[in-house]
């Protein structure tokens, strides 16, 4: 158990009324900015994904049996085919993706339960995790720089100085700023970048006057919102994604365990830690939002003020859901011009490149060593070009590819080259 260095207020225990809802808007403002991005940069309603993050986390809470202080909420490691299914065949194919992304959790957590989890470091070791997660990031640069710099179909200047000031002042806030403010850089560099851009005449405030105060989302439910048809390609798109996520629910968890001196993998058990962020995902693709894992933002919030109480993040989750039927939240979150995302998405994705090659720099993986050279390259080379597979009407993103082959040639190729015996 946590010694009272380590810990201002435990899991289980519950703050005042007062001190629970500041400590809640803490996680909520923590979450935020990186939760509404990745519906705006795929195309989702906002409303939508705040309400899936908050109704997932209380899932999740429930799930692990309230022994877990994890926040769930929009992950980036599925915009790239989100963003190409949402051109192609719409929201109905990003939808089975997600519920099959959850599926995908589900069934995991099964075999966990059964077997343990040793084989899954088996499939995924470091060499394929930490390319996969940097051709995420890296793969994405080019939507990132078309965002700061074209405005319709011709170069900017305003955009790339409004895209180049936010990333710059965002880098600034993460720097000097101390405590919580510096868990929320994202969220200051996106409001302060919004400013730039109303001075420089970026923004259209007439939808947000004509949108009503309160306002239901325009949740998306199968069968009612549109017919239903299967998309395979959708489907086989997204799920192989999952095992990415995984890991890094897993590395979550661990850091976690850290924290609170706990080893969760044993109780509540990692079986049930994956049922909940598999359900969470399940319940997201049902109503309209995008695919969820847990967020380290929420840890670091955590990490700071040693505060691990579920009912904050309980509260968070609550707050999150009622913010999602606020309709101006929803239209001021969608006029947030597109050079605004491009310099935040500089540093998102870039960050989330420079977490994969951490991961290979932390596991001290060896490039000297052919087997580990082969595997890379691959990965980084079909899944940053995009290399998809085209069988018939069904279309398999380079992401899918790569994460795919890394996993087969991790389990196939021998330790060591003929050459170096």
């Amino acid at each position: 158990m946590p010694t009272e260095r380590d810990i201002l207020m435990d899991i289980p225990q519950r703050p005042s009324w007062g001190h629970w809802l500041g400590l809640s808007v803490q996680h909520l403002f923590a979450m935020f900015g990186s939760t509404v991005l990745v519906p705006i940069l795929v195309g989702l309603n906002p409303g939508i994904a705040l309400f899936s993050s908050g109704v997932g986390t209380l899932l999740y809470i429930l799930i692990t049996k309230g022994k877990i202080p994890a926040y769930m909420s929009s992950s980036f490691s599925f915009i790239v085919p989100m963003v190409a299914l949402m051109k192609t065949v719409g929201y109905p194919g990003i939808a089975q993706g997600t519920v099959a992304v959850g599926l995908v959790y589900l069934i995991t957590a099964l075999i966990v339960g059964l077997i343990g989890s040793n084989w899954i470091d088996k499939a995924l070791p470091p060499i394929v995790v930490g390319p996969i997660i940097m051709v995420i990031g890296l793969s994405l640069a080019g939507t990132a720089a078309k965002d700061a710099t074209m405005n319709g179909s011709h170069y900017d200047i305003k955009y790339f100085i409004v895209a180049l000031a936010t990333a710059l002042i965002t880098v600034f806030f993460n720097m000097y700023l101390k405590g919580f403010w510096s868990q929320v850089a994202i969220l200051l560099g996106i409001i302060v970048g919004y400013f730039i851009a109303v001075l420089c005449g970026l923004v259209d405030f007439k939808p947000i006057a004509q949108t009503p105060w309160f306002q239901v989302p325009n949740f998306q439910i199968p069968g009612i919102s549109y017919h239903l048809h299967f998309y395979w390609g959708a489907i086989l798109s997204l799920a192989p994604i999952a095992f990415v996520t995984m890991t890094e629910h897993m590395g979550h968890i661990m850091v976690l365990d850290g924290l609170t001196h706990r080893n969760f993998f044993k109780d509540p058990g990692l079986n049930h830690t994956l049922a909940g962020d598999g359900t969470a995902s399940i319940i997201a693709g049902l109503i309209g939002g995008p695919a969820i894992t847990s967020y380290g933002e929420n840890i670091g919030v955590m990490a700071i003020t040693k505060i691990y109480s579920v009912w904050v993040i309980g509260g968070a989750a609550a707050l999150a859901m009622i913010f999602g039927f606020i309709g101006k939240l929803s239209a001021l979150i969608q006029s947030i011009p597109s050079p605004v995302i491009g310099g935040i998405s500089f540093l998102l994705f870039g960050v989330i490149a420079s977490s994969g090659l951490r991961i290979l720099i932390d596991n001290h993986i060896d490039f000297n060593q052919k087997r580990n050279l082969m595997i890379g390259s691959l990965i980084l080379v079909i899944g940053i070009g995009n290399a998809y597979l085209q069988l018939g009407q069904y279309q398999f993103s380079g992401l899918a590819v790569a994460t795919v082959l890394g996993i087969v040639l991790n389990l196939i190729l021998p330790q060591k080259a003929a050459s170096e015996k």
